[in-house]
């Protein structure tokens, strides 16, 4: 057991937006701590998205986020022998964070020549409620709507 919950870390906004949550972003697109380079492709993304469909890029970004981030999930429970799936609300910073997890892992698989080009597509899909991210958010849905009689044995 811990002796003291750790301190929160607080990020800084991003040089061009002053956004923290792009800075978030950006900090789990990063590989191998290249954080210029995550920073690049983000940026470029941007731009390729207002290029295409004429929109700010930014508000794009943010609505296709919204879009995909769950607002319930199932987590397994253990009574007397058996496993449940028990549909739970999410906290707002878990909700933050699985979206974006979801955007850029969904990115990482898709079939574009560059990261740019896909991060882009991924942003373009999930603002129109489409794409592989959203149907991850609507499979989370789907089965916490399933598991909905298990509600009860919520910790």
């Amino acid at each position: 057991m811990r002796k003291s919950k750790p301190k929160k870390r607080y990020i800084l906004p991003d040089p061009k937006f002053q956004d923290t949550l792009v800075t978030k972003f950006v900090n789990y697109l990063m590989v191998d701590g290249k954080k210029s380079i995550a920073y690049g492709i983000f940026y470029d993304a941007i731009a390729l998205v207002e290029e295409k469909t004429g929109e700010n890029g930014l508000d794009t970004w943010k609505k296709a986020l919204s879009n995909i981030m769950p607002s319930v999930e199932v987590k397994s429970r253990r009574v007397g022998g058996a496993t449940f799936q028990v549909p739970t609300e999410v906290r707002p910073n878990r909700k933050t964070t699985l979206g974006i997890k979801w955007m850029i892992s969904f990115s990482r698989k898709r079939g574009e020549k560059t990261m740019m080009e896909r991060l882009a597509g991924e942003i373009i899909a999930g603002s129109k409620g489409e794409g592989a991210a959203v149907k991850k958010k609507d499979d989370t849905h789907r089965m916490a709507e399933a598991n909905k009689a298990f509600s009860h044995f919520r910790f």
